[in-house]
């Protein structure tokens, strides 16, 4: 069963993950994707590790804070990235990955303490 205090985590990672992925979807429909290249780039590392991230907490990986410890810092990139366009999807990601970084954050002071 997953460690009831790891569930706020696992819950941001997944909201950011369906956020990026969104956000790599429509930044592929933009007149100049080009442009948004780094952020779709990002988008998909981010998706990719909120998932696994999520996936090791819900078993209790033993990697788990090691992995949050990364996916935190693929947020800050992914989130500082989504920040810098104007578009309505480019913030909500944005958001979701400053959320996601503070709980993986979390999770991590919190698993060092058990």
């Amino acid at each position: 069963m997953t460690d009831p205090t790891f569930q706020s985590c696992i819950d941001a990672c997944l909201a950011c993950a369906t956020a990026c992925n969104h956000c790599a979807a429509s930044c592929l429909q933009e007149e100049d994707v080009k442009m948004m290249a780094r952020c779709i780039q990002l988008d998909m590392d981010c998706a990719q590790i909120c998932s696994l991230s999520a996936a090791y907490m819900a078993r209790n990986s033993e990697f788990a804070g090691r992995l949050c410890d990364l996916c935190a810092q693929v947020c800050d990139a992914c989130g500082a990235e989504c920040a810098k366009h104007e578009d309505e999807h480019c913030k909500q990601c944005a958001e979701a990955c400053r959320r996601c970084a503070e709980e993986c954050r979390r999770m991590m002071s919190m698993a060092g303490s058990m």
